[in-house]
């Protein structure tokens, strides 16, 4: 399990996700944050800090923004 940042972000671009990762795989894309999931750790750290509700479980995004789970893999490439 991986988490992804949706829509919510989308505009507001708060960092305080990123200040609290102890990884650092949050990256700032032109539009929104990401979350590499190749390097997350899934310790929910950055969850609780949005303060837009925009970060969830990818087992646990809600139906009207599943597609940016696929967006944020492409992101990174996969």
């Amino acid at each position: 399990m991986t988490y992804v940042i949706v829509e919510p972000c989308i505009g507001t671009k708060d960092a305080a996700c990123v200040a609290v990762c102890p990884v650092d795989c949050i990256y700032e894309g032109d539009d929104m944050y990401y979350i590499n999931p190749d390097e997350c750790i899934d310790c929910g750290a950055c969850e609780p800090e949005c303060p837009v509700e925009a970060i969830f479980a990818d087992d646990a995004v809600p139906a009207q923004w599943t597609s940016f789970t696929e967006k944020n893999k492409a992101f990174f490439g996969a």
